[in-house]
């Protein structure tokens, strides 16, 4: 994992943008963010699922091969939002960016990569892009590699998403609804409050 504030320069979205301004741990804890880093580790995922009362889990692939309509949602994850619970994500593969607004409403990009677990709290503004390796390339080398009879990038996102109930993803974008949502309250009160959402016990970074 590394954090950095974006450097908000026009762009691709996928590439690193950065600032070279570092973000340590311990603020993206204070945002009500934490971070775990389990390599090939999927029983202490398991025991963080148990403890957070997750019953529900599935996988998603983000390639232009492997996901139908991959520009489109691609441009629809990196629209500003938020949600009503928690977001989990490990990673099984590939790498890409998640972009959380700090208290003084700037971005922080956050990048991550196989084997690294994190949380988010309710209410939180985000937004992810996957990274240039997951741009389709026509007529440039690229590393491949085959499933099944298919031939895909090396690089890509494949994630474990947690879920308390049944897996979905429901994308709140902001606005003055959002703004006024209980969920980006209540977070709020916390994140400005100094509270911590994740107990000493669960903490493990």
């Amino acid at each position: 994992m590394k954090a950095y504030w974006f450097d908000n320069l026009p762009g691709d979205q996928r590439a690193p943008h950065d600032s070279g301004r570092v973000v340590d741990p311990s603020y993206l804890t204070k945002l009500g963010i934490h971070h775990y880093e389990f390599p090939d580790d999927l029983d202490s995922v398991n025991k963080i699922a148990a403890e957070r009362n997750y019953k529900n889990r599935d996988e998603i692939e983000i390639s232009p091969e492997l996901l139908p309509g991959y520009e489109e949602k691609v441009k629809n994850f990196f629209h500003e939002h938020l949600h009503e619970d928690e977001e989990i994500r490990y990673i099984l593969g590939g790498g890409g960016y998640f972009d959380v607004r700090d208290k003084g409403d700037e971005w922080v990009r956050i990048r991550l990569e196989k084997g690294d677990l994190m949380i988010m709290p309710a209410g939180i503004y985000h937004r992810f892009t996957t990274d240039e390796q997951n741009v389709s390339r026509v007529g440039h080398a690229m590393t491949c590699a085959i499933r099944g009879d298919m031939l895909i990038s090396a690089q890509y996102t494949k994630a474990l998403r947690l879920f308390k109930e049944d897996p979905k993803w429901t994308p709140l974008k902001r606005g003055d609804e959002t703004d006024a949502n209980p969920f980006r309250k209540d977070y709020l009160k916390i994140r400005d409050g100094g509270l911590d959402s994740v107990p000493d016990a669960q903490r493990m970074t």
